[in-house]
């Protein structure tokens, strides 16, 4: 379009300057020139300049216009933007899709002495690899959320979190495979937590996902998280009846600020066992939690299935002050014994409390409107020519585990609980992040056992990890 202005802007003046040379020469040859012709001849020229100009005019404008529409995303131009999260996170430039590969690596070491000479187990000095997961995350047309996550540690694969959710303001509504909510330390992604595994009441209480529907909600000092679910992924064709849950959580944080952080919740959550398919029978409920809080240890307190139904509750606290750190839960479960074994309802416990520090500065990452704690900020990271020192933190957690009520009364009733005890763990951790997603973990640990088959023995570790995420 420009092009062609300006080729009709040449012809005029082309045509203006033939109009001059034609009076020149026609002057030359009659000698003297007609004033008024002279004049009607510099009236046509200006006349087409002021034309040239407003066509220069008409095309600027338009292509200001073309410029501007490009700009805003209406035009030709990819729609597109990058932002880097770990991993390119790609999205649309009104935001209304996002798309985003994540994943993370965890490699483990666990070394343990097992007492054998009480216990019967074998000593583990053995590497693994903890989790190895990918997965994607996104939005679609702005309001509804995804996420799909496979694990493939050990040889098998295993779906992880896998649902759909309609996010309307501070609530979301969430329908697939997740995290029941029932504890600080659970709901916390592995990616987080201060030490390599979870305290032990998470593993015996059976803390984890399931399939099912939720409502969560939250905002700058407090959570509500509520949902009902069937089976886990991955034992949809177990049962004839599924096995059935309920969950409530609450948070709040009346300190959450840039230094310091008040963190209070409760949580409760009802089961029911399901009915196996083929057999009919019920399968019962069985709690059991790993020694040392390591995962290649064996499990030295371990009731038999006895739970038909169950009630859990937890209470939950943590305080932050800049580098310091203080976090602590208390678990109850009250189990209803199946009728065929005995008319029993045994109360388990579980807590722990763990304290610690960043040497270097750095603050443990508050997320009040989910009630959990997120990636934390490395102030000096460590890569190629940064002179970085990473984020050193040490801890400590005291972590018991108490699976010995009414043990001598079921044993009574026919079903051997020889290794319903408790179990004490202390464990010291030094963790080096090297960037916001890259760290190595060192945990020493020793879990004291009382009560049951097991009693006396003392079970002590060592686990190493080297984690990355994205």
């Amino acid at each position: 379009m420009i092009g062609g202005r300006s080729g009709a802007a040449s012809r005029y003046l082309l045509a203006g300057a033939s109009a001059i040379a034609i009076w020149a020469s026609t002057s030359s040859v009659a000698g003297a020139a007609d004033v008024q012709q002279l004049e009607a001849a510099m009236q046509a020229m200006q006349a087409q300049m002021r034309a040239l100009q407003q066509e220069v005019a008409e095309a600027k404008a338009a292509a200001a216009a073309a410029k501007a529409t490009a700009s805003s995303g209406g035009g030709d131009p990819l729609d597109l933007k990058v932002k880097w999260k770990g991993a390119p996170e790609l999205s649309s430039a009104d935001g209304k899709f996002k798309f985003k590969v994540r994943g993370r690596i965890m490699t483990d070491y666990n070394g343990i002495d097992q007492d054998q000479g009480i216990t019967g187990a074998d000593d583990i000095s053995a590497v693994e690899l903890r989790r190895a997961r990918l997965g994607v995350e996104g939005v679609l047309f702005s309001d509804w959320k995804y996420k799909f996550e496979i694990d493939f540690a050990g040889d098998e694969t295993e779906i992880k979190d896998a649902y759909l959710a309609y996010d309307f303001g501070k609530f979301e509504v969430r329908a697939g495979n997740f995290y029941t909510f029932n504890s600080l330390e659970q709901v916390t992604s592995s990616r987080f937590i201060t030490f390599m595994e979870r305290a032990a009441f998470t593993e015996a209480f059976f803390l984890d996902r399931q399939i099912g529907a939720a409502l969560l909600g939250g905002g700058e000092h407090w959570s509500l998280q509520t949902g009902v679910y069937g089976a886990p992924a991955g034992e949809q064709e177990t049962f004839w009846t599924d096995e059935m849950a309920a969950t409530v959580r609450g948070t709040v944080a009346p300190i959450n600020n840039d230094t310091t952080v008040l963190h209070m919740g409760a949580s409760y959550r009802h089961r029911d066992a399901g009915e196996l398919r083929g057999s009919g029978d019920t399968d019962l409920f069985e709690y059991r939690a790993r020694a040392a809080d390591l995962h290649l240890a064996d499990r030295f307190v371990d009731t038999p299935d006895i739970g038909e139904s169950d009630d859990l509750f937890v209470l939950e606290g943590a305080f932050v002050y800049k580098s310091f750190s203080v976090q602590g839960e208390y678990a109850q479960l009250r189990t209803d014994v199946a009728p065929s074994i005995a008319d029993l309802r045994p109360t388990y416990d579980g807590w722990y409390v763990d304290a610690s520090w960043f040497l270097t500065g750095e603050m443990r990452n508050y997320e009040a409107d989910a009630g959990e704690f997120g990636r934390t900020k490395v102030k000096n990271p460590v890569y190629g020519g940064s002179g970085g020192w990473g984020a050193w933190q040490i801890a400590g957690r005291y972590d018991v585990i108490d699976l010995s009520d009414d043990a001598a009364a079921i044993t009574l009733a026919g079903v051997s609980c020889s290794e319903c005890g408790e179990q004490k763990t202390w464990l010291i951790g030094v963790n080096w992040w090297l960037t916001d997603y890259t760290a190595l973990k060192l945990n020493v640990t020793q879990s004291e056992i009382e009560g049951g088959f097991n009693d006396g023995a003392e079970i002590t570790g060592v686990g190493m990890r080297a984690q990355v995420d994205w």
